[in-house]
């Protein structure tokens, strides 16, 4: 079952939701009613972790993978975590997804949506600046195996 596209999906989906859980509960417990800067600090921290938990399984898994294997399971997986955190993730705190209104929900969509890039992409340059993306070691394997055979010499 682990070898499944699909597990690995929604085993990110349910990781960044449970990112998002601890900075909902954090949140919850921690703060009074004029806890903004508390509320605010928690969302900054959730947002980065999230792009880091990102930008870390893109730097992993592209250093193995084709880009067209590992991008859709990351992007499916960080918008299942999205879709979790904007719709579900409003009840661990008590109250509904549109209980600030529709531009606090579509802020929050714009929001994780960009730092899910900024990590995935961020994770990826780092894999190939390094040279140790997928791409980069299937080219030094062919120019070192080009290296070892000798030239062919052609008999007039």
């Amino acid at each position: 079952m682990r070898e499944q596209r699909w597990f690995r999906i929604a085993v990110l989906a349910v990781a960044l939701f449970a990112v998002n859980v601890v900075a909902r509960l954090v949140i919850r417990f921690s703060s009074d009613d004029a806890g903004s800067g508390t509320q605010g600090l928690a969302s900054i921290v959730m947002f980065a972790v999230i792009a880091v938990v990102l930008g870390a399984l893109t730097f992993v898994r592209s250093q193995r993978e084709r880009p067209s294997v590992w991008l859709p399971d990351i992007g499916l997986g960080a918008l299942g975590g999205m879709a979790l955190t904007v719709l579900v993730g409003p009840f661990v705190s008590g109250r509904g997804p549109f209980a600030n209104g529709a531009g606090d929900f579509f802020a929050q969509i714009w929001l994780y949506a960009a730092c899910a890039i900024a990590g995935t992409v961020i994770g990826y340059w780092i894999a190939v600046i390094l040279g140790r993306d997928y791409r980069s070691k299937a080219l030094k394997a062919y120019t070192e195996a080009r290296k070892v055979r000798p030239r062919r010499v052609v008999g007039r």
